[in-house]
């Protein structure tokens, strides 16, 4: 018998450090993906919609909700302007792109949670600082690496650490 086998417990948790996703996590973030009001949602719920991908619709009315020209979303999804102009209201976008659009929502719903509303945080992502190098939090999102960095100095604002 192994350690782990060992001392393990059934119903344990062998992780580090488990995540516990609430209700109130997942849905603001969903809400800014949905089209339709408010509803019951899950994290598989998300998997399942970034897999599916998104109609062109979806995607701009989440661009419309957060402030964002199409040319600002395009650039984000890696996608060039044209061709997402050219896809059908209701055409499927592929799904590299939902997935884009989904940290997108859970990076605008975590802002809003920090700075206790959108208005403040769209101001705030737009706004040039020198913890970006100069640049405006939004530049950076067309990178994974920009996304965690956005990501942590949300987490440094909300707990009042400053570079």
């Amino acid at each position: 018998m192994s350690y782990k086998t060992k001392h393990t417990a059934k119903n344990e948790v062998n992780e580090p450090m488990a995540i516990y996703i609430t209700q109130s996590s997942v849905t603001p973030f969903y809400d800014l993906l949905s089209t339709k009001p408010a509803r019951s949602s899950s994290e598989f719920d998300i998997i399942k919609l970034a897999r599916q991908g998104f109609p062109k619709k979806t995607l701009l009315a989440l661009a419309k909700k957060i402030s964002l020209s199409i040319q600002e979303l395009a650039n984000i999804l890696h996608i060039s302007e044209r061709t997402l102009q050219r896809y059908e209201d209701d055409a499927i976008i592929k799904t590299e792109y939902a997935e884009k659009a989904v940290e997108l929502a859970r990076l605008y719903a975590r802002g809003e949670e920090v700075f206790g509303s959108m208005d403040k945080f769209k101001i705030w992502i737009k706004t040039p600082s020198l913890v970006f190098n100069g640049e405006a939090p939004v530049t950076i999102l067309d990178t994974s690496a920009g996304f965690d960095m956005v990501f942590k100095e949300l987490g440094r604002i909300e707990y009042g650490i400053f570079a």
